[in-house]
């Protein structure tokens, strides 16, 4: 059994004269002991109401929540054991920063010198440790956002659960406290759950991402997992920067394999020895799927793809160089420069191998190799 435990969790909202919505839809995930998971998707997916859920600052429409082997998702917010930094702050306006952090360990029974030292080291850490007897509403966005995450992550409890924790901060400073907090987090082995937009924020602090749209968890994996192995098209547009290519592609048999096709100039042969049987059978019966391949799999200046250039961009350390192939726009990231203007026909590179073949329904009916 995992620390936290969502079986079947439905969210609908409903208000009189208005259609209802259904927010969160049967969602499953388990977070083990120490474990930090971000929830990560567009606005509107379902990721805040599910935190807020976990957290009780909503009720669940159906389903159960778990910690520790206890539900919860009938108890008040107070008796979760559970520490949550609001995306909107929620400061208390009459107290100053010290006495919003340290009213967090009011029931900790703790002495004032402990109080003290823990509020300190928090501020230091969030880099707030300059404005403790400031009242909120003389400080910034910035300073009250590290303030409600000090006041989360000050506290003994078995979950926390931090909303967009670094939303308003600048890059540098957002950068810093990423490492911070996740050293702090690893360090105490403190479960974690934070909800984000930002796919890097993800990838910086997250163990394992959930990838949520339309209410609906679409995969829960490493990084590295949903990168290489997605289990259906949004994931494989949605991670990665660049996103993955996509091209639909006719099918057709050929021999005991298959030959994918966007036209003439861009065809590729997969050997049935490769494919599982679901896959084959999918390939089988279906005329056409969507065909998709990673940028950084590309190979730019020999191959059998021609490319007409539309852009070629340089960024430091890397070129991303966009083209045009049978009425698709591909995109190739290659680490060095390549001598190419807009309107020069180039030759792309693409393996068979590194292709992900996605069926009708968009699930993922054969990944890509990684090597």
């Amino acid at each position: 059994m995992g620390m936290l435990e969502l079986r079947s969790i439905d969210k609908v909202y409903r208000s009189r004269g208005r259609p209802a919505v259904h927010a969160v839809r049967s969602l499953d995930m388990a977070v083990e002991k120490g474990e930090i998971v971000a929830l990560l998707g567009s606005s509107g997916c379902g990721k805040t109401s599910t935190l807020r859920m976990i957290a009780g600052f909503e009720s669940v429409t159906a389903g159960s929540i778990a910690l520790r082997g206890r539900r919860i998702d009938e108890l008040p917010p107070a008796r979760r054991k559970v520490a949550m930094a609001f995306e909107g702050y929620s400061l208390y306006p009459p107290l100053t920063v010290r006495e919003n952090i340290a009213f967090a360990l009011k029931s900790q029974q703790l002495s004032r010198s402990e109080v003290s030292r823990r509020v300190e080291a928090i501020a230091r850490l969030v880099e707030i440790d300059d404005i403790l007897e400031s009242y909120p509403r003389v400080i910034s966005g910035g300073q009250q956002q590290r303030v409600s995450l000090a006041r989360a992550l000050v506290r003994d409890a078995d979950l926390y659960l931090l909303d967009e924790p670094m939303g308003q901060l600048e890059p540098q400073l957002r950068a810093v406290l990423r490492g911070r907090i996740k050293s702090l987090l690893a360090e105490r082995e403190m479960t974690a759950i934070f909800v984000t937009h930002d796919q890097t924020e993800a990838s910086a602090l997250a163990d394992r991402i959930v990838v949520m749209e339309d209410g609906v968890l679409q995969q829960f994996a490493s990084e590295k997992e949903l990168k290489e192995r997605p289990a259906n098209l949004f994931v494989a547009s949605f991670i990665g920067e660049p996103p993955m290519n996509l091209l639909e592609m006719e099918v057709k048999q050929a021999g005991s394999g298959f030959r994918l096709s966007a036209g003439p100039d861009v065809a590729f042969d997969i050997s049935g020895d490769g494919l599982d049987q679901a896959a084959r059978g999918v390939l089988a019966a279906v005329p056409r799927v969507q065909v998709g391949i990673r940028p950084q799999r590309i190979g730019v200046g020999e191959g059998a793809v021609r490319v007409r250039i539309g852009s070629n961009q340089w960024l430091g350390d890397q070129s991303h160089i966009a083209g045009e192939c049978a009425g698709y726009l591909l995109i190739a990231v290659i680490p060095n420069r390549i001598a190419a203007r807009p309107g020069d026909v180039v030759q792309f590179a693409i393996a068979p191998r590194h292709l992900n073949i996605f069926g009708p329904d968009g699930v993922c009916i054969r990944h890509a190799e990684v090597s």
